[in-house]
């Protein structure tokens, strides 16, 4: 409670609300109107989560800002919602990243707008019920239902195979979902309740763990995605309107590593250990391999996602590696990401509402025409690159660092992301915007208008911010991972 307001509730239900009243407004008749509620509704929206981080309390592992109301009370499921350390930025970067994603479909969308921008604010909504649930059956209601808006969004507004996309992305995710369930019903017949924190205390046995650790490990890794489940993500962003691809990379990934900390480690800490050596590898794949394929790539869009794969690699590495700094090295990637992938989503995005292609060979001497945005552009490809002074930096070090800590080679492999992402990065910018102006199409291109100008500076300022001074993020959830650890070194093998 915040002045007497459940704060909790809230966070999540008031974007969902705001989704609502846009849809109110009817058909396209009533666009701005539309657009009005979604970019006032969304700003509300992280104004309302900035108490969190100003009342939040570093120094106290447990959670926060706790509410508890009986739901289902036959089967002992409750309205239960609490933040931590490790969840708090990760709501605040969804409610950041929300007004950004309305702002920038501002004048793109001109058919079906209250639609679109009602979908982005009940996804926000329910993606922060995600990270706030302590009731495993309301967070696997959250967890199921942030497929909905996602799968109209990119089934109705995305491109030319948005369909097939759209299924993948749906299948995969739902069908990975299953065995999570299934999971919970066991630990709900041996606990009697759906607490998730009750299961932190549960005696199960190695062989029990195991299989509980499986069908959580099917839901997350998904969700990340690693290797080789990876395959619908870019499938899906190059579908996907700009927006879409923003709530993807920056939000909608972060799921399945907040799984992983919320759900395998604390409830089969013996089986995390015991198949740590699996998820280092998988992880290790994902950065160096996925990292090439990005290399290859011809479409900037599909790049940026097999970019995003591999840097969600270096979160499950932080993860697995099991001591401090590399699992808050995995987080500050995790929050890094979702600025520096977001931005550079909005940088193609910006391209194509002009030359409406996504292909490489189709610029060159963009900077020409467009000095501006080729600086933001610039700055946002250098942090993707992983350098010193952005917050591509900040995670990537810590991580490299924490995994020092436990083996030189996993450190050494690691490392190679900053080799590769410097390649594929740098490589797409020089032949997007230096050089000679490629073609009539690049020679009209107009520099970026106002509000173009309006979200990229909000995504610098964050990028150069965190990278500059990533204190203030690390300190907050310090409590909460150094008690994780803990928890999971107790009942190692």
């Amino acid at each position: 409670m915040i002045l007497g307001m459940p704060i909790l509730s809230v966070v999540i239900w008031l974007p969902i609300l705001a989704g609502l009243a846009v849809l109110a407004t009817g058909g396209d008749r009533n666009a701005n109107m539309a657009r009005m509620i979604a970019l006032v509704g969304s700003i509300l929206g992280f104004l309302v989560a900035i108490p969190l981080y100003t009342q939040f309390n570093p120094s106290t592992a447990g959670m926060q800002f706790t509410e508890m109301v009986p739901w289902v009370e036959r089967f002992h499921v409750n309205y239960h919602l609490g933040l931590d350390g490790i969840s708090l930025w990760l709501v605040l970067l969804n409610c950041f990243t929300t007004p950004l994603v309305v702002i920038a479909g501002w004048k793109v969308i001109e058919n079906k707008v209250a639609q679109y921008m009602a979908a982005f604010l009940i996804m926000s909504g329910i993606v922060n019920g995600v990270f706030m649930a302590l009731d495993a059956l309301l967070f696997y209601v959250f967890w199921e239902a942030m497929l909905i808006p996602m799968f109209i969004i990119i089934g109705v507004w995305g491109g030319p195979n948005r369909v097939y996309a759209a299924i993948k992305f749906f299948l995969y995710t739902l069908l990975g979902s299953l065995l999570m369930l299934v999971a919970l019903i066991y630990l709900y017949n041996k606990s009697g309740s759906f607490n998730i924190l009750d299961y932190y205390r549960l005696p199960i046995g190695i062989t029990a763990q195991i299989f509980i650790f499986i069908a959580f490990f099917l839901a997350f890794a998904v969700k990340v995605p690693m290797w080789p489940v990876h395959t619908w993500l870019p499938d899906a962003h190059v579908e996907a309107p700009t927006g879409g691809s923003v709530v993807l990379a920056a939000i909608m990934l972060k799921v399945g590593a907040y799984g992983f900390l919320r759900f395998s480690l604390p409830i089969a800490p013996d089986a995390s250990h015991a198949l740590s050596g699996f998820m280092i590898t998988l992880s290790l794949i994902a950065v160096i391999y996925i990292g090439l394929v990005a290399l290859v790539q011809t479409d900037m869009k599909k790049l940026i996602a097999y970019s995003s794969i591999s840097h969600m690699g270096f979160v499950t590495l932080g993860i697995f590696i099991f001591n401090s700094i590399g699992t808050e090295g995995a987080i500050v990637q995790m929050i890094s990401h979702g600025l520096v992938s977001g931005a550079m989503f909005l940088c193609v995005g910006v391209l194509y509402d002009r030359m409406h292609s996504r292909k490489i060979s189709d610029y060159g001497g963009v900077a020409n025409k467009m000095p501006m945005f080729a600086a933001f552009f610039m700055l946002f490809a250098m942090a993707n690159s992983g350098l010193p002074g952005t917050s591509g930096f900040a995670g990537e070090f810590m991580v490299i660092l924490g995994a020092m800590k436990a083996n030189f080679w996993l450190a050494f492999g690691a490392a190679t992301t900053l080799v590769f992402g410097a390649a594929y990065t740098l490589w797409m910018f020089k032949r997007v915007i230096f050089g000679a102006i490629a073609n009539s199409h690049v020679a009209e291109l107009a520099d970026i208008s106002g509000r173009e100008f309006l979200f990229l500076a909000i995504l610098a300022i964050g990028v150069l911010g965190m990278g500059l001074y990533p204190l203030p993020v690390s300190e907050l959830m310090h409590a909460s991972v150094s008690d994780l650890l803990a928890h999971v070194a107790h009942s190692k093998l």
